[in-house]
């Protein structure tokens, strides 16, 4: 085995379906920091979502395998789905850190919407000790300024979190005495919700271009989300 260091993304959520805001959002971060490689990880059950209109988790699997085939550098995890009990993001952090070499830069990309529940996670503090955090943005209309855009995500750790963060930079690092970095990062706005998709194919509209080909034969072959 190589003794190089590697820069590994984890990318967690409910992929139901994947589409390409989320290959979008992985493939910027990726060359964006940069990152080796990067795993998408359906959650089989999501402590923090109803599922509702939720396909299988091997379902779910299966066409984040389709929609990642032939891109170097993007894969699909089963990590969650051969754990019982609900998906905790500690519980996946800690697999992939007692099999990865332990030089490994492992990183997780959150989506801001999401980090600002942050503090309902399992063990969320072991997390900031654990994984060095990259946050998305989410779609701004207004088209804000980066610091104005990010002052939600800085006055949330302030207040939730910890008071000893230290904000640097345009689009910022916060840095703290205990916990690894988290990194604010700008992805291009793709508004594109899987939630959308979900009603467009159950009004019979087409979804093309808003999620990749393989992806919608798959679905349209095994009448998914009708």
């Amino acid at each position: 085995m190589s003794n190089t260091i590697k820069n590994i993304g984890l990318f967690g959520g409910t992929f139901n379906p994947v589409h390409f805001g989320h290959l979008r959002t992985v493939l910027e971060v990726m060359e964006g920091f940069p990152l080796d490689e990067c795993y998408l990880v359906p959650a089989a059950t999501p402590p923090h979502k109803t599922t509702g209109d939720m396909v299988a988790a091997n379902t779910r699997l299966e066409m984040i395998r389709l929609a990642v085939s032939g891109h170097p550098g993007l894969k699909a995890s089963d990590v969650e789905l051969k754990r019982p009990g609900l998906s905790y993001t500690v519980d996946t952090v800690r697999h992939f850190k007692s099999q990865l070499p332990e030089e490994t830069h492992l990183f997780l990309i959150v989506g801001l919407d999401a980090f600002l529940e942050f503090d309902t996670w399992k063990s969320h503090r072991t997390l900031l000790k654990t994984v060095t955090f990259i946050i998305t943005s989410r779609p701004d209309p207004q088209q804000k300024k980066n610091l104005e855009k990010w002052q939600t995500l800085k006055d949330y750790l302030s207040r939730i979190i910890s008071t000893e963060y230290v904000a640097s930079g345009a689009c910022p690092v916060f840095s703290h005495p205990l916990f690894l970095p988290i990194h604010a990062f700008d992805v291009t706005m793709l508004d594109i919700s899987s939630s959308k998709i979900r009603a467009l194919i159950r009004q019979g509209y087409s979804t093309r271009y808003l999620v990749p080909d393989k992806v919608i034969d798959y679905i349209t072959v095994r009448g998914l989300y009708l």
